[in-house]
């Protein structure tokens, strides 16, 4: 063990910034302690460089228990270790980290990417910007690739480690999460599906008349509705508001550390965090594309009673003899998979949360939007799916 400090910083007169070294193959300890203040770190500001520079270094893990005060001078060094490695595509961990410490280091994490600052306003390499950013956003998405099928991975390995303790589903955990995905959300996707299925009824009637065939709109609201839209709207509608609650939650048990706890006592984090939420949009989100559904062709039915005279019970008998069995399931099929995905961006998203509420907040906007752009796609997947197998 090596440990960085002044020769001359032992009295409590001179406080010191000070860190213990331990070597492991490629991993790295650091044990921080003393003040981490502007007019005491000089000292350890050059070891802290070479391990910067180590690229042999492969994991950092920075223990911040023993720090006693800590200003932007001392955070600042702290957070630009952690960019350097981070840079060299090195992992960081670090643990126990205080709320206020936490705080202080996402404030001055801007501060030590000067570079890629200077590069954004427009240096001498403006040509190979784009080929940087795209070059960002595949490595990115290769990361959350693989970081998506370690969660579903460990998502069945939770409740294995569960059947040793007796369950293998925390039933008060599941009801709670229906509640908070499903029932909660009820209302909300009830009123904006009646809402779109009266305009999807009355756009189509008003281009129909053209043509004298305004009964034709029970066949194209039917089909579109029950095929698409319904599945689709309570994706997108799940995805901004279940999926983003599900990444705060997460991301704030990552900051207070509750995650750590959870491993401490023997239990496997996606298990109990992750494995309730996923079972939860898996049930709910069918119930809710179904409810969905229904509102549409209420609102539909409503539109084409008073704007096209078209009688409800007109347009239930047409309904029953154009919609058929494989159409009502091919949407609802879907809505399983869609909430697959949405649990798991959102806990990815959750668990990528580091110590500072900016990051919280990039992370749940990052999920909201991955996740309806990966469940669109994945619905124009199941379309050209049907259209080649079933249709």
């Amino acid at each position: 063990m090596i440990t960085k400090a002044p020769a001359d910083a032992t009295t409590e007169d001179a406080p010191v910034a000070r860190f213990d070294l331990r070597r492991e193959g490629s991993r790295a300890v650091l044990a921080l302690s003393g003040d981490w203040l502007t007019r005491t770190v000089a000292p350890v500001d050059a070891d802290l460089r070479l391990i910067e520079a180590d690229g042999g270094v492969r994991t950092v893990e920075i223990d911040l228990s023993g720090i006693g005060r800590l200003d932007t001078g001392g955070a600042w060094l702290i957070q630009r270790l952690v960019t350097a490695v981070e840079a060299r595509g090195a992992t960081v961990d670090m643990n126990h980290v205080p709320a206020p410490i936490a705080s202080l280091l996402g404030e001055v994490e801007p501060a030590t990417r000067p570079d890629e600052e200077a590069g954004r306003q427009g240096g001498g390499f403006r040509l190979l910007r784009p080929l940087e950013l795209l070059g960002r956003a595949v490595s990115e998405a290769g990361q959350d690739f693989l970081q998506a099928m370690n969660i579903l991975g460990a998502t069945f390995h939770g409740p294995q480690m569960k059947v040793g303790r007796g369950r293998v589903l925390g039933m008060a955990a599941f009801v709670h999460q229906i509640d908070r995905v499903c029932v909660s959300a009820a209302p909300v996707i009830l009123l904006i599906s009646v809402i779109i299925g009266a305009i999807i009824a009355q756009q189509a009637a008003y281009q129909l008349r053209y043509f004298g065939a305004e009964m034709l709109v029970i066949d194209f609201v039917s089909v579109l509705v029950l095929r698409e839209l319904g599945v689709l709207l309570t994706a997108i509608l799940i995805a901004g508001r279940s999926g983003s609650a599900i990444t705060a939650e997460i991301g704030a048990m990552k900051m207070r550390e509750e995650v750590d706890a959870l491993k401490v006592m023997g239990l496997n984090p996606i298990g109990v965090l992750v494995f309730p939420r996923l079972v939860a949009l898996m049930i709910g989100m069918p119930l809710l594309t179904i409810a969905s559904e229904f509102a549409s062709l209420a609102g539909a039915i409503v539109v084409a009673w008073f704007y096209s005279d078209i009688t409800p019970a007109a347009f239930l008998t047409r309904l029953r003899g154009f919609v058929d069995m494989p159409t009502v399931v091919i949407g609802v099929i879907k809505a399983p998979f869609m909430g697959l995905i949405i649990g798991i961006i959102a806990a990815v998203e959750g668990m990528a949360v580091k110590g500072s509420t900016e990051s919280l907040g990039r992370h749940v906007t990052s999920a909201v939007v991955k996740s309806i752009f990966v469940v669109i796609v994945a619905d124009g997947l199941f379309a050209m799916f049907y259209a080649a197998v079933v249709d």
